[in-house]
């Protein structure tokens, strides 16, 4: 194993500006799928399990959702919620029980609800619940992607270590191409996000800046 006095953020920027890295690539239709952008997880003045890399990432989910509805293309939202007695949380909802813990997001509150700065359409955009952190684990997606013909799956939200990563690992187990726009995922430090972006851009999918993936969609909206 090689070691280093490197910080996590110091290797990713390494790996980002590698002119040898190779790259999956867009294919010809994409999902953007957002990852439980929800209060529990956005609003740090009200809660301690919510984080911010960059600030601007409401603001830029929105507009690449304006984006893929304006291109006919799929736009889902996800997010957690559990029951009362979190058995619907599983073995996942058992290392601790306080009121920030992951089993205490219930339905219908605060913590389980939408970032008020996120413009969702409720008609044409589809909304998961799920319960683990992969965004296919026991949802419609698959079948939602295949009645799409997509081939290219774009993540955002959070967290980068955790549902971001789990999601990227099973779209690319699934075949599709998989994208993470750097400043559309955020993480609650640092090592854990850099680590994770350079393990994603390594093995799992294309880490590209924002300006990267909005440059193909409007390529897209020109055809």
């Amino acid at each position: 194993m090689q070691t280093t006095t490197k910080t996590a953020k110091e290797i990713y920027n390494e790996v980002k500006n590698n002119p040898a890295r190779k790259r999956f690539g867009f294919g010809n239709k994409a999902v953007l799928v957002n990852i439980d952008p929800q209060k529990a997880y956005t609003c740090k003045d009200e809660f301690a399990t919510a984080y911010e890399t960059d600030p601007r990432q409401m603001e830029y989910i929105n507009e690449m959702s304006k984006t893929f509805r304006a291109l006919g293309w799929p736009v889902v939202w996800t997010h957690v919620a559990y029951m009362e007695g979190a058995e619907d949380a599983g073995i996942w909802g058992t290392r601790t029980d306080t009121p920030d813990s992951l089993q205490n997001i219930k339905f219908d509150s605060r913590r389980s609800e939408f970032d008020d700065r996120l413009e969702i359409d409720y008609v044409k955009d589809v909304v998961y619940l799920k319960k683990m952190p992969s965004a296919f684990f026991e949802t419609q997606l698959q079948s939602l992607l295949v009645w799409h013909q997509v081939d290219t799956v774009i993540l955002t939200g959070g967290s980068t270590s955790g549902c971001i990563r789990a999601t990227a690992v099973d779209s690319l187990s699934r075949g599709y191409r998989t994208i993470v726009p750097e400043e559309c995922v955020a993480d609650k430090h640092e090592s854990y996000h850099y680590a994770n972006l350079t393990d994603l851009s390594l093995k799992y999918a294309d880490v590209l800046t924002l300006d990267e993936v909005n440059q193909w969609l409007t390529q897209q909206s020109a055809k």
